[in-house]
């Protein structure tokens, strides 16, 4: 299947939200665009956590998918979910139309661009980096993609390991406002709702002061349903007056850190499964990093980060975030 994306001036559909639930018939429909270019031929380059779920879901939109990880396993399980094996980064993109990647840090992205992605990919190819990485990285890519004669985007993504996995990721753009359409085609089998944040930059400045809020918002939500506790107020009572009233925020509504209590959460599954631990603190880090260097006071931000170094470094780093409930409670012993 070979499908039509909108150029610039073709995107009345922008910024819209977006329901994936018939992916192949919903994508088809919402991008069969006259005077566009085709998308089927795409490169993915790491396989992660999160990265394998959002590489599967480009292959489950009958796109080819060539896909590439230093892990052989990871690359395994691509090949399992519909894509095709890449032997190294310059063969996944030697003739890919879109190249997606989704690397752990800013020195990565960095390096892959630099050394491999620029120079062996097709000119004509739309280059979109998800990683969650530092603003100043991501227009150093721009700056040398557009110079190389790319478009780019930097285009991090909100939703964690389920999200990934069932093609209902958030994802805030940094992008040149002619280039968005396109980048929003690009990602739509992953996506359920895709923002134009911005220039180049924006969508990681979005996703850090983003996860900064919810890591503050979770420890404010942790603190307040151990306190009920011990006040003797039961935890499904105060989930119920909570989300009813001036507390309500997605912690306490959609993210519960109580198990049994609201919507299924990672608190449901002894806290695995969800946004990791070490993730979150890598966000509050970045964040901590550009308030620093825009000269901005975040205070609240600063402590989250040492709460939550703090809960890492007990052990937990690939718990949930939500458990620092437990730490809170001095019930650390229950996540063994």
């Amino acid at each position: 299947m070979r499908l039509q994306v909108p150029q610039a001036g073709d995107g009345a559909l922008s910024g819209k939200r977006r329901q994936y639930n018939d992916k192949s018939r919903a994508h088809e429909a919402r991008f069969a665009f006259a005077g566009s270019f085709t998308m089927t031929r795409i490169a993915f380059i790491g396989l992660g956590n999160m990265g394998g779920g959002m590489a599967a879901n480009q292959a489950k939109a009958q796109h080819h998918v060539r896909a590439f990880d230093l892990s052989s396993a990871a690359v395994e399980r691509a090949v399992a979910a519909g894509c095709h094996a890449a032997a190294s980064v310059i063969e996944a993109v030697a003739d890919a139309e879109v190249v997606i990647t989704m690397l752990p840090a800013g020195p990565h992205v960095r390096s892959v661009y630099a050394e491999q992605v620029l120079a062996h990919a097709p000119k004509s190819a739309l280059l979109i980096d998800c990683s969650t990485i530092d603003v100043e990285s991501a227009r150093v890519v721009a700056k040398q993609a557009a110079e190389a004669g790319f478009r780019f985007a930097d285009a991090p993504v909100s939703g964690g390991i389920m999200a990934a996995e069932a093609g209902t990721l958030a994802f805030m753009v940094g992008c040149d406002a002619a280039d968005f359409p396109a980048i929003e085609a690009a990602l739509a089998p992953m996506s359920r709702v895709t923002i134009h944040a911005g220039d180049h930059g924006a969508g990681q400045a979005a996703k850090i002061c983003n996860n900064m809020l919810l890591g503050v918002s979770m420890l404010g939500t942790c603190e307040a349903f151990a306190l009920a506790e011990k006040l003797g107020l039961a935890a499904d009572r105060f989930f119920e007056i909570a989300s009813k009233s001036s507390g309500q925020c997605w912690s306490v509504t959609s993210y519960c850190p109580v198990p049994d209590v609201g919507p299924q959460t990672p608190a449901d599954r002894h806290y695995e499964g969800g946004f990791a631990t070490a993730m979150m603190l890598k966000d509050l880090k970045l964040a901590q990093d550009a308030a620093a260097k825009a000269g901005a006071s975040t205070p609240m931000g600063a402590q989250a980060e040492a709460l939550y170094a703090l809960f890492e470094g007990n052990g937990f780093g690939g718990k949930d975030f939500s458990a620092v409930i437990q730490m809170l409670r001095g019930r650390l012993a229950d996540l063994n």
